[in-house]
Order: C-alpha cells, then sequence, then structure tokens
C-alpha cells in the first residue's frame, strides 16, 4: 500500500498485469472481486476494472477438479487436480508471475507453483493448471516444515510433501510424457530471430575461411567437376588485390557469369572500407538482370591516404567473391587501367561457391548422431531426434536461445569434420585415420574460439 500522494505510478499497466498473474493472489482474485486505482489528489486517473487471471487458450488434460489422494502414515489425504494445455500463448516459465505450473492451494492459502518431479523438464512448457490439497495447511498448522527454508513454497524434504508431491506427478506424468514423445517425432524445429541472423553470418565466415584459409570448395551443385576442368567462376573480380596510388581514382570491376547464377539472382554486397576511401556509390543489393549482357559491375573509388586498407564481398545464391583494396606510394608502376593479374597456380582464394549455406533442425530417423553435413544441400542439419538436441527444443519446436553452447559444439564438430575431410582429399594424402584426427583438431584449435564467441555474442 502506497500512501503517499506524490508517488506517481509510471507503469500502471504493468503493475495490472503483474498484479493479476501473480500465483499467490490468483486464487484471491478469482473470489474477490478486486480492482486498482490510479488515484491523485483524491481523482481516480484510471481504473483498471476487476483484476483477475485470464488464462490462455487451452486443452484441458485432466479435471476440471478431478478427485485423488495420497497415503501417509497410513492415512489417505484427499486431493483435486486441474490440468490443460495452452494452444496458442507462449507461457512464462519462472518467478511470481508464472503462468506456467500448478498453482498449489490449500484452504484459503497459495502455497506454491511447481511442476512437482517434471519441474523444468522437455514437454511441460505448455501444461498449467491448480491442485488443492486441505491437508497442507492443516499440517502446517500442527507445527510440521511444510514450507520450505530455503526456497518459496513447499519443502521438498519434508516427508508428507514428498508423498503428495509422488502422487500429483503420478497423475500428471503421461500427459508429460505423451508431450515428449511429440517431440521424438517432430520433424522441423525453428530458432528465434536473432539466433538465426547469428548462425547465418557464422556460416558466411566458415566458407569464406575454406576458400581462404584452407583453399577448399565444394564443385557446383549442377554437375561434378571434371578433373581438368577450370573452376566455376559465377563470380570474380578482376584481381584479387587492388594495389593503387593515393590521389588518383581508379575502378573495381566484378564479373558476372549470369548462367550459372539461378533466375532472378540478387548480388548481395558488403563493404569494409574506411573513410578515407571514397566510393562514388554503394548498392547493397543489385539484381543480375540489371548487368545485361555484359555482366559486369563496376565501382570508382579514391583516397588521399596512403595505407588505407578495405575490402568488398559479393555473394550471388552459393556463389562468393572477394577483393582487397591497398592505396599504397609503392603502387606508383602499376597500371592504372586493370592489368590483369598474372595466372593463378593452384586453387583460388577469391572466389568460388560457399560450402554452408545454411542449417536446418530435422528428425534424421536414420542416424543417432546429433548433427550432419548434407553435401547436396550443404547445409548443416540438426537432428531433433537425438535426445541431447530435443532437451532444448519446447513443446511448440522452437530451440531455446539459452543452448547456444550446444548449437556451438554441434557447428563446430560439422564445420570442422567437413573441412578436415575436404583438406585430405585436396592434398592427395592417404585419408588415414590419424590424419584425419589431427587435421580436424587443428581446425579446432583454429576456428573453436571464434565459433563460441560468435554463438556467446551474437
Amino acid at each position: 500500500m502506497v500512501e503517499n500522494p506524490q508517488v506517481a505510478i509510471s507503469h500502471y499497466h504493468t503493475l495490472v498485469q503483474a498484479l493479476a498473474n501473480n500465483v499467490y493472489l490468483r486464487d484471491i482474485l478469482e473470489r474477490r472481486e478486486v480492482s486498482l486505482a490510479h488515484m491523485r489528489r483524491g481523482r481516480a486517473l484510471e481504473q483498471s476494472g476487476r483484476i483477475r487471471f485470464q488464462e490462455p487458450p487451452s486443452l484441458l488434460l485432466v479435471g476440471p477438479e478431478q478427485k485423488g489422494s495420497f497415503l501417509f502414515q497410513q492415512q489417505a489425504y484427499p486431493f483435486t487436480l486441474t490440468l490443460k494445455r495452452a494452444r496458442e500463448a507462449e507461457l512464462i516459465l519462472r518467478g511470481d508471475e508464472r503462468t506456467n505450473g500448478l498453482v498449489v492451494l490449500s484452504g484459503m492459502a497459495a502455497l506454491d507453483c511447481q511442476l512437482f518431479d517434471y519441474e523444468n523438464q522437455v514437454g511441460t512448457e505448455y501444461l498449467f493448471g491448480t491442485v488443492r490439497c486441505p491437508a497442507l495447511v492443516e499440517k502446517l498448522a500442527q507445527g510440521q516444515a511444510i514450507i520450505s527454508d530455503e526456497r518459496e513454497g513447499l519443502n521438498p524434504r519434508n516427508a508428507f510433501v514428498q508423498a503428495f508431491s509422488r502422487a500429483v506427478s503420478r497423475h500428471i506424468g503421461p500427459h508429460v510424457l505423451t508431450e515428449q514423445e511429440k517431440l521424438r517425432h517432430l520433424a522441423r524445429a525453428t530458432t528465434s530471430g536473432r539466433t538465426a541472423h547469428m548462425i547465418e553470418h557464422l556460416l558466411q565466415r566458415m566458407s569464406r575461411a575454406a576458400i581462404q584459409d584452407l583453399g577448399i570448395a565444394p564443385p557446383p551443385a549442377r554437375s561434378p567437376v571434371e578433373e581438368h576442368a577450370a573452376p566455376a567462376t559465377a563470380l570474380r573480380f578482376t584481381t584479387p588485390f587492388y594495389y593503387r596510388r593515393p590521389g588518383h581514382p581508379f575502378h573495381v570491376a566484378l564479373l558476372v557469369d549470369a548462367e550459372q547464377l539461378p533466375e532472378e539472382a540478387v548480388l548481395t554486397i558488403d563493404y569494409a572500407l574506411p573513410d578515407s576511401l571514397v566510393i562514388d556509390a554503394a548498392p547493397r543489393e543489385v539484381p543480375v538482370a540489371e548487368l545485361g549482357e555484359a555482366g559486369r559491375l563496376t565501382w570508382t573509388l579514391s583516397g588521399e591516404a596512403a595505407g588505407a586498407r578495405g575490402e568488398i564481398n559479393v555473394r550471388a545464391g552459393a556463389y562468393w567473391a572477394w577483393c582487397e583494396i591497398v592505396l599504397s606510394e609503392q603502387a606508383s608502376h602499376h597500371g592504372q587501367g586493370g592489368m590483369p593479374h598474372p595466372p593463378r597456380h593452384g586453387p583460388a582464394r577469391d572466389h568460388g561457391e560457399a560450402m554452408f549455406l545454411g542449417y536446418e533442425f530435422r528428425n534424421l530417423e536414420d542416424t543417432l548422431d546429433r548433427a550432419v553435413y548434407s553435401p547436396e544441400e550443404r547445409k548443416i542439419l540438426i537432428n531433433t531426434g537425438a535426445p541431447t538436441v530435443q532437451l532444448y527444443v519446447d513443446g511448440r519446436g522452437h530451440f531455446r536461445d539459452s543452448a547456444r553452447l550446444l548449437l556451438a559444439e554441434l557447428f563446430l564438430d560439422v564445420i570442422a569434420e567437413e573441412l578436415a575431410t575436404r583438406s585430405l582429399e585436396g592434398s592427395g594424402r592417404p585419408g588415414s585415420v590419424a590424419d584425419f584426427h589431427a587435421t580436424k583438431q587443428a581446425i579446432i584449435r583454429r576456428y573453436g574460439s571464434e565459433v563460441h564467441r560468435a554463438f556467446l555474442t551474437g
């Protein structure tokens, strides 16, 4: 109760919602007509109307008020149970405003809100209801430690509470197991938009690492590359390294082979240029159809500061190209008209096809692996049928953001395994088990901290 008339309630509607959801007030608000008025100088500025808990749309699983009982010291004690499953709403899983779990009522008191033996388990995220047991308050009045000193709510060490908890758990157990069984057959799962965006950037980074750092890339998806065929160059800068003098405008040109790209393909362009490098235009997206038959996209750059360094990255579908730009006084003898760079020996590391195009949560019934790489789709597939993964997928098929460490572990393992396999294939060395494990561990040591940081800070 705030009696000071000078106190302003700045979040009035939030307070109304907090009172309506409070597990310890919920039964009182149902039995009594309670409202909240925002007063100032004796005048009501706002009035809530009746405050009461608004249940989400749900399916009734047990009850209402289904009778049950349990034995304690050769005496039967009754209770009633109502259990529901929310259909179209995300429930709050903890705190005084928790909407998930069973509110434990005894007499006129609310003692707890929990799911007993199934507390915090997968399959319970959308279960809620009430359990009424008059004997709890009676035992409390007799001096038994029904309420815990260590946590809010019932005392799990008290023998009477233990007997009550086991009985309630037996009643709700089959419904929790049904929810868990649904997850075992979950065909797809999703992540939050933030996690998906984070993973997309990670996969782009590791595809670039495959091409630039390790010199490997998958063959084109449409047909295998012949042994001596030239690599696909759907996207390619005229040179991977533009080494130019300060004070002289110069061109950077991207060559595009539209025939190798999907119809209606769009170039996605990222610039990492310092302020000292001036560019005539910096479009972020360019439809390939706008390039015409020439298949060429050109930028004009200039700068006055020697040592300025930047880069341009371009992606289209599975293809990727990159160039670096450096201004230096030592570049005085370099042709300013875009002199072609000498033929490359070995794999090109400034363009190629992305090895990791995406990811998907999918039930892989033919494997026990938690995650695998699909070379046909160039995707990392997270197996929703794996028990470890199921622990982090809720009842609506959403992968929890709190499980990012598991994702980091799965992505790192699959990426390292695929890169190690490709590295050994490209080197021509015999693929012994020892060589494979040594190569994989070297990749994990090289990129492991970067992968984990991406998931923790993304």
